[in-house]
Order: C-alpha cells, then sequence, then structure tokens
C-alpha cells in the first residue's frame, strides 16, 4: 500500500479481495453473478440481441451485492476500489473455477 492506504497493483489488492470473500455464500453469489454476465454476453452476440447487454451490470453487481449485505456483512471494494475489484470477480471466478478458490 502507498502512504494513503491505496493498493499498488492487483497483486497487492486481490489477498484483501479474498479477506472480503471469506463467506463461501457470498463467494457462490458472485459466481452465480458473474456467469449469468457471461451468459448474457454469449446470448446477446450469438443472437444480435444487444438489448441484453444492459443487463449484465444488474446480474454481476446484483448478485454480488446480495451476498456482501446478507452474508458476508461487508461493503463491496467496488465502492473504493472499482477496477481491481471487477478484475478480483474474475480472478476469483477463474480461482473458483480452477479450484483454488474454495466454493
Amino acid at each position: 500500500m502507498d502512504a494513503a492506504g491505496r493498493f499498488r497493483s492487483f497483486k497487492e489488492f486481490y489477498p484483501f479481495y479474498l479477506r472480503e470473500h471469506a463467506n463461501s455464500t457470498c463467494r457462490r453469489l458472485h459466481f452465480v453473478g458473474s456467469t449469468i454476465v457471461l451468459l448474457l454476453l454469449i446470448t446477446a452476440i450469438a443472437r444480435g440481441a444487444y438489448g441484453l447487454l444492459w443487463f449484465m451490470p444488474l446480474a454481476g453487481y446484483g448478485f454480488a451485492w446480495i451476498g456482501h449485505y446478507f452474508f458476508e456483512h461487508n461493503r463491496p471494494a467496488t465502492f473504493k476500489y472499482p477496477l481491481y475489484s471487477f478484475i478480483g470477480d474474475w480472478a476469483m471466478y477463474r480461482d473458483m473455477l480452477t479450484g483454488r478458490v474454495r466454493w
């Protein structure tokens, strides 16, 4: 972290991100939301139904924020670290798929 308390890199941020997702239900809700985002993207492109893209933030953030407010009981890191949190969502998704992060 720098003198202002900000993360200097994603590598530095990711352990913090994982601590903010210690609750398994919260992690699972993130995974469901991210999967829906991918399905919406694929469907929108395959069918030319680009109006579906508007639902991507709702699905992605909706499931994640429910996980934080009702299960993790913390404030989503998105509000303070939007870019690193977005990258963290996909890194955790990958790590859940590969077994590096527990379901």
